[in-house]
């Protein structure tokens, strides 16, 4: 037992394994040290997710479970344990598994991060609503508001507490004031004075004698006669008669500004019964100046009642707050604007706008250019460099026909009013579905949400103006954000997670994404980064992280920003499992933990396990740590299995080693391979690509390279291939705005997208069923004795149709559980016991073997089997899957479990094994996930298979094993969004080496030279 293993005392320092022999696993018996960095590596198919997912995970979710509900504990006994001895000492475990995530169209990088739903709050909590109209802040008075401002003015100004009276229909003034004065209120302010409620209800609703007329106020000295009496009687009506176009203010109380306790409280008192008797309105007048301020505690201004912040306002996923117009989604079925202006670099005057084509049309653009020039409109500005006000002038009208009728305005969108009011003419609605399509919502501008949302602001911006920062450019913001203390103190805890995983974004090298970015525009690699930054970002403590490739989609420069992040969560107190092929994780590992030797039944060892420290002079290993105990010696280490004692282990029997020590290496091709014939795009400028032209050669393969963000996936998935397809009279989603596609096009008779989607949407596909091997194995079942003497056909052997499938599974053989506020639960099936079928079914044999059983075969043991019982035509279908490493995968695996290189894999194997022999450019997106460097020389080995038929290979990659064996290469960058966009090199790896410029090209020429 090693040294820091042995302890006796205090808590437990690692994670016991005995005896695992979950699906291909020897009986593997091995100890993990706990808050450490473990990499567990190993060929594809070795046994390294079994080991980690299938062992421990699996394990630690059933622990939990344990833990739960007594609704979620009736699923314990369902699930099924690991099989081995026993397991001591898991943390609570938490799994990132690396799979092609599928989202809605409504689902964002905000969302997926849960950054989003921590801006809600934030915006819901501490943000200021703003008028529209005038700018001013919405606000919702108090009455400690009205005290906070008297105590502004000295000691002993007279102050008058006043409440807005409203004239009601239901409920006339005169009956309203006599009520007040029941209550006890005498005066009410009008016309500038103040007058006794008696004198307003006598002189404006009712006559009165003049004996009983209260001359008080008239000057004594003055002798009143009748007539005078009678003249002064007429001024005072004049002045004291209400009418509906008056402003009645009830007087609350008259009193001097007094700080003492007594003043305030009165004070207070005061200014609530004003809210009261007012419907929420209360006016502060000083005298005798009678300057006024206005108070309320309704939230509304410049006559608009605005939307109280909540946080449903914020979502687009709630009715509350979603935009009317689009529902949320931020984008509408209307005129799209690629269809309308598909060459942005055309100017106005040189038809950038397409629909003004034509010779009955063109007057559009004619009486346009003419009117531009009194709103000095740039007609000869590239459309793509206007600004944002023109080109809103030219799609919604120039400020010169403000005033002008609907009928004479001559902007996009009074075109196609036109084309709308013409509908019944057939010309105008074919030319109206020419540009249909998906845009922007003109009601939100893509913002998703209802215009009151805008209105709330934090520090000048409002959340959609937030959500369209990137990443790297919000976090400065919220860095240099600057809030009043009572605002800090509610939102220091929202900032805190808002920072935390902004900045796991950032490390993980997605800064140039904005949280509006819909997931599903997101690349491969991007999307199973978000989902890493998703679950790093909680930042738990003391748990177990297993995850599986975190370095996919990884450029080499941003591998060492991804091991920071790795160490960060275990200098928190966390043991972090990673199973991982990349080189650079690999060596920074604190553990290393080596599966094999060889994949399948060949593997399922523990072939190193300890300290990994590599001597780049010495072809040797050093292992473990400097003061290791002498078991650590290669001397002591045999080859022996089974039982796997620590000091049992034969590092030449490690792939892994061999490569990182030197030994074995994937070596470069003797020549590149010339070329004569190639596709040209030019002027492509979707997303982030600033109008590059790209040359894609033909009957080689080619690289598409550069730093994450750089415009690989725009170029080639957004651009070229939904091009080509359309050349080619294929249906395809629009291809991303490019001037034209030139070249030996007629050289290319079809194009595959060879991405890292499952093969199947159904749950039941399999790489059997793929490759068309499982339709020849059913008719060999069916043709059995027993099968036609029983009638089965060739459909009861089938697990997607009805007949000999288990029904309650519908063929699965498991079920899914969906769990409480917990993932789901995958339980066998307790009807077939898992193996898919009827009893009866199972009975046919071939040489001993059912149907189940040739499913649980691995593609070589099936090989093997077939070809022994002369079954070629089945052979034939399943060596391209052997051919490109995937011979430890079981016949009957399931697609869904399967990972997206495994998927591609199996894609590839379906194309080597087609007959036909017609010229097709493949486009692969990261072959290399899931790959080892020990199975990268099989895939390149199925590249030349390809390139040798004629075929055109386009890798986007950043394995940079494949790059230097390409024989051309496109780097774009030089860095990611904004700043990216360009093609900084191209030619062959040696060229790409030796420039300046490309980041790729500098840890390229490690790996030539």
């Amino acid at each position: 037992m090693r040294k820091y293993l042995s302890s006796t005392t205090g808590p437990q320092q690692y994670i016991e394994i005995k005896g695992a022999r979950v699906n291909n696993l020897k009986n593997v018996s091995l100890n993990i040290p706990t808050n450490k960095l473990i990499v567990i590596s190993g060929v594809s198919g070795s046994g390294k997710s079994s080991l980690a997912f299938d062992t421990l995970y699996a394990e630690g979710q059933r622990r939990y479970v344990e833990s739960l509900s007594a609704y979620s504990r009736q699923f314990l006994g369902k699930m099924n344990k690991p099989e081995c001895d026993y397991i001591r000492g898991i943390p609570p475990a938490i799994a990132i598994e690396q799979k092609t995530i599928t989202r809605n169209s409504r689902s964002t990088v905000g969302t997926s991060t849960e950054i989003y739903e921590y801006f809600r709050l934030l915006f819901a909590r501490i943000g200021h609503t703003y008028s529209p109209i005038s700018g001013n802040e919405v606000k919702r008075h108090t009455a400690e508001d009205v005290v906070n401002k008297v105590m502004e003015f000295s000691e002993g100004t007279k102050l008058a507490i006043l409440a807005p009276l409203s004239h009601n229909a239901d409920r006339p003034m005169e009956e309203r004031l006599r009520s007040l004065l029941q209550q006890g209120y005498t005066r009410i302010f009008l016309n500038g004075d103040f007058h006794r409620i008696e004198e307003v209800i006598t002189l404006t609703f009712g006559s009165q004698p003049l004996s009983t007329f209260n001359f008080d106020f008239v000057d004594p000295r003055h002798r009143l006669s009748i007539a005078h009496a009678s003249m002064v009687l007429r001024s005072a009506r004049t002045s004291v008669q209400l009418s509906t176009e008056n402003e009645v203010f009830l007087l609350i109380d008259r009193l001097s500004a007094d700080f003492s306790k007594d003043g305030l409280s009165r004070l207070t008192d005061s200014v609530e019964t004003a809210f009261y008797e007012s419907d929420g309105l209360c006016r502060l007048m000083v005298l005798p100046s009678m300057t006024t301020y206005d108070f309320s505690t309704k939230f509304e201004a410049d006559g608009i009642t605005f939307t109280q912040p909540s946080d449903k306002l914020f979502s687009f996923n709630s009715p509350l707050g979603a935009c009317p117009e689009c529902q949320g989604f931020g984008s509408i079925l209307g005129i799209d604007e690629k269809l309308v202006i598909p060459n942005s670099t055309l100017s106005v005057y040189d038809g950038c706008v397409v629909c003004w084509h034509g010779e009955k049309m063109k007057i559009w653009k004619e009486e346009f250019c003419r009117r531009a020039q009194k709103d000095n409109f740039p007609i000869f500005t590239p459309y793509v460099e206007l600004s944002q006000k023109h080109k809103e002038w030219l799609w919604h009208g120039l400020p010169s026909e403000k005033d002008m009728d609907k009928y004479e305005r001559v902007s996009i969108d009074d075109f196609f009013r036109m084309i709308d009011e013409n509908q019944y003419k057939i010309q105008y609605r074919v030319m109206k579905s020419r540009y249909r399509g998906k845009t922007t919502c003109p009601h939100c501008r893509g913002g998703r949400l209802r215009k009151e949302a805008e209105y709330v602001k934090i520090n000048g911006r409002s959340i959609t103006d937030i959500v369209q920062m990137p990443i790297v450019n919000l976090k400065d913001w919220i860095d240099n954000l600057h809030l009043p203390p009572e605002e800090l103190s509610i939102a220091s805890r929202l900032l805190t997670e808002i920072n935390n995983r902004l900045q796991f974004l950032l490390d993980v090298g997605l800064g140039y994404l904005t949280l509006n970015r819909t997931a599903n525009t997101l690349s491969g690699g991007e999307s199973q980064r978000i989902n890493l930054a998703t679950s790093l970002g909680s930042t738990l403590v003391g748990s177990l992280y297993i995850l599986d490739e975190p370095s996919i989609g990884l450029h080499s420069r941003d591998s060492e920003r991804l091991v920071s992040v790795l160490k960060k969560l275990r200098d928190v107190g966390n043991t972090v499992v990673v199973v991982e092929h990349d080189e650079d994780i690999i060596r920074s590992a604190d553990w290393l933990i080596d599966v094999g030797p060889g994949a399948g039944t060949l593997g399922g060892n523990i072939v190193y396990e300890g300290a990994l420290n590599l001597n780049p002079q010495l072809s040797t290993l050093a292992f473990g740590p400097s003061d290791a105990s002498p078991q650590h010696s290669p001397s002591k280490l045999g080859s022996a299995f089974g039982s796997q004692s620590l000091s049992t282990f034969n590092f030449q029997l490690s792939t892994t080693l061999r490569y990182l020590n030197g030994d074995e290496a994937i070596p470069l091709p003797h020549g590149r391979r010339h070329w004569n014939m190639s596709i040209r795009l030019l002027g492509c400028r979707m997303n982030n690509l600033k109008g590059v032209d790209a040359t894609i050669p033909l009957n080689i393969m080619t690289a598409i390279t550069g730093v994450s963000g750089s415009g690989k996936s725009s170029l080639i998935k957004g651009i070229l291939y939904p091009a080509l397809k359309r050349r080619l009279g294929e249906v395809c989603d629009p291809p991303g705005e490019y001037l034209s596609i030139e070249g030996d096009i007629s050289q290319i008779q079809h194009v595959e997208m060879v991405d890292q989607n499952p093969i199947g949407k159904s749950t039941r596909s399999n790489p059997a069923t793929y490759l068309k091997a499982y339709d020849l194995i059913r008719d060999l079942f069916a043709s059995l004795p027993l099968s036609r003497q029983m009638g089965y056909k060739s459909q009861h052997f089938s697990f997607n149709a009805e007949g000999g499938r288990c029904e309650d599974c519908k063929g699965a053989g498991v079920l899914n559980i969906e769990m409480q506020f917990m993932a789901d639960i995958v339980l066998k099936c307790e009807a077939c016991g898992g193996k898919r079928f009827k009893k009866d079914i199972l009975e046919v044999r071939f040489h001993g073997k059912s149907i189940y059983d040739i499913l649980e075969m691995t593609i070589d043991e099936a090989i093997e089997f077939f070809t022994l019982h002369e079954q070629a035509s089945i052979v034939s279908r399943l060596k391209p899957l052997s051919d490109v490493g995937l011979g430890y995968v079981k016949m009957g695996q399931n697609s869904s479990s399967m990972s997206g290189g495994e998927n591609q894999r199996i894609k590839l194997a379906y194309f080597i094994g087609q007959e036909r022999q017609v010229p097709t450019m493949f486009i692969f997106d990261e072959p290399t996930t899931g790959l080892h460097f020990h199975d990268i020389r099989k895939l390149l080995e199925a590249f030349n298979a390809l390139i040798e038929r004629g075929h055109t290979i386009v890798v986007i990659e950043h394995n940079l094993e494949i790059i230097k064996c390409a024989d051309y290469i496109i780097d774009l960058g030089p860095e990611g969004g904004d700043r990216g966009g360009t093609i900084v090199a191209q030619g062959t790896p040696e060229v790409l080496s030796g420039s300046p410029q490309s980041i790729t090209g500098s840890y390229l020429k490690e790996k030539i030279y």
